[in-house]
């Protein structure tokens, strides 16, 4: 056996994993009944896009997933400009 280090806030990490799929069941699979696989696959993945675009995240200050995503892709844009590599 050897030791792991903690890191602080870490096991929150399981009770968001927890959270998201509570609100999938609640607000998608107990609501609704699908007769096929491929009905339930084109319903999952309009929450998801329902979700990133409309559901606001409070820890970066209460925008969506797809601005935030953005803005890292933005960041990361603005990184790689001032990067020079050697031919």
């Amino acid at each position: 056996m050897t030791s792991s280090p903690a890191f602080v806030r870490q096991p929150e990490g399981n009770g968001v994993a927890e959270r998201a799929i509570r609100t999938l069941k609640e607000q998608l699979l107990w609501v609704r009944h699908f007769a096929t696989v491929e009905e339930l696959r084109h319903a999952l993945a309009a929450f998801a896009a329902r979700y990133n675009s409309s559901w606001l995240r409070e820890r970066h200050g209460y925008k969506t997933p797809v601005q935030i995503r953005a803005e890292q892709k933005a960041l990361e844009t603005d990184a790689a400009k001032g990067f020079k590599m050697a031919a």
